[in-house]
């Protein structure tokens, strides 16, 4: 057998020890992993989606700046067209956000625990990423916020709100604290942000610093069609526009986001039944073996609490959380194991689900804890 042929180019030296984002795919009954919507869209919004595609033109390209989208959602939220910008999915937003005012020779700051592809992202793009740590109990602690600006002033700081993983909502004094700090752009990653009490979009203005990030993929139902915006300043819109790839948004996309803005009744009951639901399975969870955390979000994060005689410590922890994510696996019930997160030893988190979902998370997480508890 003849050896390998030699590499004649390599990725950049950055990214060899990168790692790809993985969410595992499992054939399972119940899937709470990725914090979709349980249900499809109206029966009414596919039909008049269906409808309104017969008309497009399919041999022309789509509208270069998706004004008419744009026009929509700032409709939606009561802003100016010319403050929004759509793209596909909330992380093609936080990559033109990184194109735009990161890249080499500047940083972004983030806060462990934290979404992922913060970092990622802004990795891929050339911007070194600097981190400091949330408090004990996942909220922001403003005097590391203080130390990482001192320290790195970063052009982008990213904060998570309600953050994934862990469910916490930023207050709007701490969100205007750190846009107080932050030498640069400010981007409040809002994906799960219809759940939650409050929205940074109150501190979007023209003289703030504050962006914010949404997605259509979780309230409005639509994961399959990776739609996503942001809400800022006009003149930092305008910046971004100019690293936006021709044509970048299918028209396709560009008409479902228009039509689901019609059926935003519809979006607000169904948050509604979520908060319900979520608040349901926090008070069953919370006769259980686990430890957990309030949630603003779709989401609950987890802890299953280590047998009494076993040693603590983040190794007997992380095994613990698996054991009990494959025991919930072999039950037939999906959620996220976050055990190699930074903080996150021993963690999973569960999406809120339809309540036969529900249901059958909470029995299969009371059997698999005697199980692994015995």
């Amino acid at each position: 057998m003849s050896a390998a042929p030699a590499r004649r180019f390599q990725a950049r030296d950055d990214l060899v020890e990168l790692e790809g984002y993985h969410s595992p795919q499992v054939d399972v009954a119940v899937r709470l992993n990725t914090n979709e919507s349980p249900e499809s869209p109206p029966a009414a919004f596919r039909a008049q989606l269906a409808a309104e595609m017969a008309d497009l033109d399919w041999n022309r390209y789509p509208d270069r700046g998706a004004l008419e989208l744009r026009a929509a959602i700032a409709a939606h939220h009561g802003v100016r067209p010319e403050q929004v910008l759509a793209a596909n999915g909330s992380n093609e937003i936080l990559q033109l956000v990184c194109l735009g005012f990161g890249g080499s020779g500047r940083s972004a700051a983030l806060f462990h625990p934290t979404y992922l592809m913060h970092a990622q992202i802004a990795a891929l793009t050339g911007t070194r990423v600097v981190t400091g740590n949330r408090a004990p109990d996942f909220s922001l602690d403003l005097g590391e916020v203080q130390r990482v600006m001192d320290e790195s002033h970063p052009a982008i700081t990213f904060l998570c709100s309600p953050n994934n993983p862990t469910g916490t909502v930023c207050s709007p004094e701490e969100v205007a604290q750190v846009a107080s700090l932050a030498p640069g752009v400010v981007v409040v990653d809002e994906a799960y942000g219809q759940f939650a009490r409050w929205s940074a979009l109150e501190l979007v203005n023209e003289d703030s610093s504050v962006v914010v990030t949404r997605t259509f993929s979780k309230t409005w139902s639509m994961a399959a069609a990776r739609l996503g915006y942001l809400i800022g300043p006009a003149w930092l819109v305008a910046e971004l526009d100019k690293v936006v790839l021709p044509y970048h948004l299918d028209a396709v996309k560009q008409l479902a986001g228009r039509v689901a803005l019609r059926f935003e009744a519809e979006m607000i009951e169904r948050v509604r039944a979520l908060v319900s639901e979520r608040e349901r399975l926090a008070t069953a969870m919370g006769r259980l073996a686990i430890e957990q955390w309030p949630s603003g979000a779709n989401f609950i994060l987890f802890r299953p609490l280590l047998p009494a005689a076993r040693a603590d410590g983040a190794t007997a922890r992380r095994a613990h959380g698996h054991a009990v994510w494959q025991g919930l696996v072999d039950r037939s019930v999906l959620v996220r194991d976050c055990g190699s997160w930074p903080g996150l030893e021993g963690c999973l988190r569960v999406t809120v689900g339809t309540p036969h979902e529900g249901d059958a998370f909470l029995s299969a997480l009371t059997s698999t804890l005697t199980e692994v508890l015995a």
